[in-house]
């Protein structure tokens, strides 16, 4: 594999000297050097809106300083259950704060949002055994409920289910099979999210030898069905080997272990890699190396994952995770960058220290999780900015370079976190399982306070907060344009380009203009080096994705959380491709997205959506039937009305419905009559009507209007943001079963037809009208990293997983 590249004017030693020279210049240097605690104008915000602590009414009562005081704090008392001194506490609080202050190591979300507060469920992920029973079923469907309220997020292997059609002996009759089931545990998500402040997120697993299996590869086909859910193929180094053979394998019933047929290896591998192409489902576990690497393989198989599959656990195991900022490890010289060793040791130490006593603190959902977190320890100490990290040393993503510094920045951090963990030993002692674990072996017995502490996991909000790139992705855009109130638009940049194109004099408002349309520097008026350094995620062939995966995986004994991205015009001969080199890297699993396959995803650049502007110009607009004529109201309507408390009052909201049960109009009023407040709702009120009588669906209606915030106020558990959100609220409340209205007109489908989508999902109108699917607390573009959906916009902070 190798990179053809243009001819640079500068030698690599000269560019590291202008990146050294522009990053001083700005004050990212003095950032770093400093270990400053200065927060981003992003940063604040997504505090302010998820993390800071609050009262009922929605008061924010505390700082950015106060929550990291308040996380270090509690997690320190964990300190005084080993004979520590109230001196030596408060020596450990001071630690856990500064690391956190200077932004070099973060807690994840749960961490940071619950520590010190009420709920103090401090984990972000669990993983719950599904047995061959509706007892067992149905128990784990009301603890996914309970650990979704939580905050946290659930992994699942449903491949102890018998299949479909088989007998069930208790009754006479047949079983439903694995993949019924699954939509019973979508279905609790759905409905605990709608008053959570954290959307639920599972990951659900079959091995390839079930009975099902294609059932299960083709579950989520149409985009309507399992949306809560990303799903992965258990799959075998035997099975691939067989797929390489294009050989046959045994389909295995699980209730007797009895051979129930058998399938060609290589026509099930493609039909996978069919379907990740064309939706990003199923991604693929090798289960056998995770069982490989499994340190507790005494207490039972790791069936399953965590939501985006870069944490393996036993049954009832929970990860407790952190991540060090690899933008914070350097030092700038006045002639030189430099990896900083010693600091990367010390954070790691503290990380290690962090997290073991994160599980002391914790106050795990469900008894059975508290037993295994506490007989198995397991922690997981991750990274972020790894893409500032290069930037700042003048490496390319995509290079050999970058693939060397990675093996050699995790085996460092690694190899520390085993140094950390045996330190805690002195005082703590091993954790309960470990005289039979595989720590415990003739050949090495090295003595650990926690089970396979790295883990590299997605960074989400936390990198947002920690101002740093997303985990090992590459960067995802260097500039976009934000919405903000008033219908004002900001284009934003990243901060190193930014202090780069400044520093070299190419900097400009139109530059980053087209920037944020492009999303690329690859056709743009910039110097050659400055387009090598500064490749966003498309711009890097998605081998190199797989290649740095790998990279990362060879010293992290857990997985790791990223996605392959692929371009739009990818092809299915591309994903295939990165599957097996996924296999034959060692990987422990592949997770692809193929930009614009997921009705979810938006990304904020213009080539996202080339091809719908190339569709649209082959259409003769003036054939479009574009403007909507009403239903016209029946003479008798039925409907409901309810209260629903804002920060302005009582609010009143009529839903009437058609014939259907469909909402078709909808009153509302709030407190006296009269006032703008009043007429504001009315004119929401009879935009919606109007809406709703012209076919519009109303789930788009519903996530266009949740997450404004004016004034917000709880209103029996629920937050009410604004007048419009409790509008939308109300609204949601009464959609038909499936989420979405049925009253389309028949006009949708071919219009959608003409400008050349499909209408294989309900999301084909929407991207005609909406450009896909948006972020349902802002409205804004969302992408696919790390295996998360995520909100493009820095100050929304919304995600399904992290």
């Amino acid at each position: 594999m190798t990179i053809t590249r243009k001819e640079l004017e500068f030698s690599t030693e000269e560019i590291r000297n202008k990146i050294r020279n522009a990053l001083k210049e700005s004050g990212i240097a003095d950032q770093v050097n400093e270990r400053s605690n200065e927060l981003t104008e992003n940063s604040k915000v997504v505090l302010q809106r998820r993390y800071l602590s609050k009262d009922r009414e929605g008061n924010i009562l505390e700082d950015p300083d106060g929550m990291f005081r308040r996380v270090a704090s509690n997690l320190s008392q964990a300190d005084l259950n080993y004979g520590v001194t109230e001196i030596q506490r408060r020596a450990t609080e001071d630690e856990f704060y500064d690391v956190m202050t200077r932004l070099e190591f973060l807690p994840n979300s749960p961490t940071l949002m619950n520590a010190g507060r009420e709920l103090q469920q401090l984990s972000a992920c669990f993983v719950l055994p599904v047995d061959d029973s509706l007892s067992s079923i149905f128990s784990r469907v009301k603890e996914t409920a309970l650990i979704h309220k939580s905050g946290g997020g659930t992994g699942f292997a449903f491949s102890r289910l018998r299949p479909e059609g088989d007998v069930v002996g208790s009754t006479g009759g047949v079983a439903s099979g694995p993949v019924s089931f699954i939509n019973a545990f979508d279905a609790a998500t759905d409905v605990v999210k709608q008053g959570g402040t954290r959307r639920g997120a599972n990951m659900g697993i079959l091995k390839v030898t079930h009975p099902d299996i294609l059932k299960f590869i083709t579950a989520k086909e149409d985009g309507t069905k399992l949306t809560n859910f990303n799903i992965s193929v258990a799959v075998t180094e035997d099975f691939m080997e067989k797929v390489k053979n294009n050989e046959m394998f045994d389909l295995i019933n699980p209730r007797g272990g009895e051979i129930a047929g058998q399938l060609n290896a290589r026509e099930v591998f493609e039909q996978m890699v069919q379907l990740a192409w064309k939706t990003g489902d199923p991604g693929i576990v090798f289960l056998d190396r995770i069982n490989r690497d499994n340190p507790n393989p005494q207490l039972g198989e790791i069936e399953s994952t965590n939501p985006c599959g870069e944490q393996p656990l036993l049954p009832y195991e929970s990860c407790n995770l952190g991540s060090i900022n690899l933008a914070r490890m350097v030092t700038f010289t006045d002639d030189d960058v430099v990896m900083d060793w010693d600091r990367l040791a010390r954070v790691t130490h503290t990380a290690v220290h962090l997290l073991d006593n994160v599980i002391d603190m914790n106050q795990y959902p469900i008894a059975e999780i508290a037993d295994m977190s506490r007989t198995t320890r397991r922690i997981g100490v991750g990274v972020m900015g790894w893409s500032d990290l290069l930037v700042e040393l003048g490496i390319r993503y995509d290079s050999q370079e970058a693939l060397d510094l990675a093996e050699q920045v995790m085996k460092y951090i690694q190899e520390e976190s085993y140094k950390a963990s045996g330190h805690l030993v002195d005082s703590r002692g091993t954790f309960p399982s470990w005289e039979g674990s595989a720590y415990n072996n003739s050949s090495s017995s090295q003595k650990m306070r926690n089970s396979a502490p790295v883990t590299i996991a997605p960074t989400g909000t936390i990198s947002i907060i920690a101002g740093a790139s997303s985990g090992i992705e590459p960067l995802f855009a260097l500039s976009y344009v934000r919405n903000v109130m008033d219908r004002t638009k900001l284009v934003e940049g990243n901060p190193y380009f930014e202090a780069i194109a400044k520093a070299e004099g190419f900097y400009s408002d139109i530059l980053m203009q087209q920037l944020a349309e492009s999303g690329s520097l690859e056709h743009l008026e910039v110097p050659e080096w400055v387009k090598e350094l500064f490749r966003v995620s498309h711009d890097i062939n998605p081998e190199w994705h797989v290649r740095m995966q790998a990279a990362f995986q060879k010293h992290t004994d857990n997985s790791v959380s990223k996605t392959i991205n692929f371009p739009h015009d990818a092809t299915i001969d591309d994903v295939r491709q990165a599957y097996m080199l996924a296999y034959e890297t060692n990987c422990k699993g592949i997770t692809v997205y193929r930009d614009g396959s997921k009705s979810e995803q938006v990304l904020s650049t213009g080539d996202t959506s080339k091809h719908s502007a190339d569709a649209k110009e082959n259409v003769d607009i003036s054939e479009i039937p574009y403007y909507r004529v009403p239903r016209e109201r029946p003479r008798e309507i039925r409907g409901v009305t309810e209260r629903v408390r804002t920060g302005h009052g009582n609010m009143y909201i009529t839903i009437n419905f058609d014939e259907e049960q469909l909402p078709f109009e909808v009153f509302s009023t709030l407190g006296k009559a009269g006032g703008c407040d009043s007429a504001q709702l009315e004119a929401i009120s009879r935009l919606v009507t109007l809406a709703l009588r012209s076919g519009v669906d109303p789930q788009e209606i519903v996530s266009h209007l949740r997450g404004i915030t004016c004034c917000p106020a709880w209103d029996e558990g629920t937050l009410v943001r604004s007048a419009p959100d409790a509008v939308a609220l109300a609204v949601e409340r009464h959609l038909g079963q499936n989420g979405h209205g049925s009253n389309r007109l028949p006009t949708a489908e071919p219009v959608a037809t003409q400008l050349g989508f499909t209408t294989e999902t309900d999301d084909a109108i929407s991207v005609v009208y909406e450009g896909g699917r948006r972020c349902p607390d802002c409205n804004g573009p969302v992408m696919f990293q790390e295996g998360c959906v995520k909100c493009v916009d820095g100050f929304c902070a919304w995600s399904k997983c992290d």
